[in-house]
């Protein structure tokens, strides 16, 4: 009772609290199992770290130039080890997920190449980076040629297409884990693995290159562990635990990813230039954090998908599925619920909860975008956060929460609002 006289005072209403209360009590076994992971995932982080002796020392400033910045190298071999990979670059100057995956293609991509997408159109902001659509200094601009392969109806890969579609100039093949502004299932690091031996087995020197946002440390394995030759992510998501203000990483064969480091520099300077600017602590700690806080959004992901999938909603993936990524979708059929969804996540955060969000032409998207994200770092979506394009079928796209009882908030809230206008109804549930 202590607990919901706190939940009452921040606007929850009683009849909200109790219906999202008695979906929680069925859900003490699915949290056991993400306790589990977390504490596997805990360990072998700790075990990193340990294996490379870091040290006070390495949360050392650097400026200018950034030579010899033991405390970043440091930091690169403990990513490495922690998602089994010879080599990492993990460097506050990348903006952005999108940008580490820019990166990593135009690294690896030459005039004459083929990129292949064998899961669909990929995520919104890749759009222009490849030329799909039209956009000064994309792949397609500088001689690189695009092709993608639709997903089964069922969301699986199309292995007959695939093969179909590889070629003598197919250079990179790019898998999106996580399921992005659809509303397909994301894929397991075991079904990635698969995708890639088959791959391979058709044209062995083929780059296999996995974008895996939302992805850290929510199973046993990292997709280097199953044959990815580059893996690609953003610290303002998972692996920077919420305490990352900025930059991403590019995980993979050594040669590949050294192409990164020139690319990201220039060439003959690679890694061994790029200053810290003092955001080693946050970095080490944040990666230190980072099981325990995609714990807490795991629990928000499978919380909303029973909350929401009970109200007759279509939520991807479904209260019972299995884990992949953070990412809970709610198909809302309206774009009136969809920004009363975002209203009441947004009113849930610590910073901004006075502000209502409303969709804008947000840069990158083809479509007006609603988010709704009260965060200490700009855009970390780690953090509560929910968004989504205001087109058919209206999904929100809910993910994050530094702490389990932050997502439980926010999901609360979500309904609150969607109550509030009428948008829902909870039948018989009593105040």
């Amino acid at each position: 009772m202590i607990a919901k006289d706190m939940y009452l005072k921040l606007g929850i209403s009683g009849k909200v609290y109790n219906y999202c209360d008695n979906v929680l009590l069925g859900l003490k076994d699915r949290f056991a199992e993400i306790d589990k992971i977390t504490e596997y995932n805990q360990c072998k982080v700790i075990a990193a770290m340990q294996k490379n002796r870091v040290n006070t020392t390495h949360f050392n400033i650097s400026t200018g130039y950034g030579y010899n910045d033991f405390g970043r190298d440091t930091l690169e071999k403990v990513y490495a080890d922690c998602f089994g990979a010879e080599a990492a670059l993990v460097r506050p100057q990348i903006t952005c997920g999108t940008h580490a995956l820019t990166l990593a293609l135009s690294a690896n991509l030459l005039p004459g190449d083929e990129l292949l997408c064998p899961a669909g159109g990929p995520y919104d902001t890749l759009e222009e980076v490849i030329g799909i659509r039209q956009s000064a200094c994309s792949l397609k601009e500088y001689g690189v040629s695009y092709k993608q392969v639709e997903l089964k109806e069922d969301g699986s890969f199309n292995y007959e297409n695939i093969k179909k579609a590889i070629n003598e100039k197919t250079k990179i093949v790019a898998i999106q884990r996580s399921k992005g502004y659809q509303t397909r299932p994301s894929f397991s690091v075991d079904e990635i693995g698969e995708l890639i031996a088959f791959v391979k087995g058709i044209k062995k020197d083929v780059i296999c290159m996995v974008d895996n946002c939302y992805g850290e440390f929510v199973e046993l394995k990292e997709p280097p562990e199953v044959g990815a030759d580059m893996t690609v992510g953003s610290l303002i998501k998972n692996p920077g635990g919420g305490l990352a203000p900025t930059g991403g990483y590019i995980c993979g064969r050594k040669d590949l990813v050294d192409r990164c480091a020139y690319r990201l520099t220039a060439p003959g300077l690679g890694a061994e230039v790029g200053a810290n600017l003092g955001l080693l602590t946050s970095f080490y700690q944040g990666l230190f954090l980072a099981p325990t806080v995609v714990s807490g959004a795991l629990k928000g992901a499978v919380f909303a998908a029973n909350v929401y999938e009970k109200l007759g909603f279509k939520v991807v993936p479904s209260a019972s599925e299995a884990r992949h990524d953070i990412i809970q979708a709610v198909e809302l059929g309206s774009a009136e619920r969809m920004v009363a969804f975002c209203g009441g996540i947004q009113a849930a955060a610590p910073v901004d909860s006075y502000v209502t969000p409303e969709p804008w032409a947000m840069p990158g998207y083809d479509s007006e975008v609603i988010m709704a994200a009260g965060a200490f770092v700009q855009g970390s979506s780690i953090e509560l956060s929910a968004d989504g394009p205001i087109r058919p079928p209206y999904a929100v796209y809910f993910q994050g929460g530094l702490t389990w009882y932050h997502a439980k908030l926010g999901i609360m809230m979500s309904l609150e609002k969607l109550y509030e206008k009428k948008l829902i109804d909870l039948g018989e549930i009593k105040e």
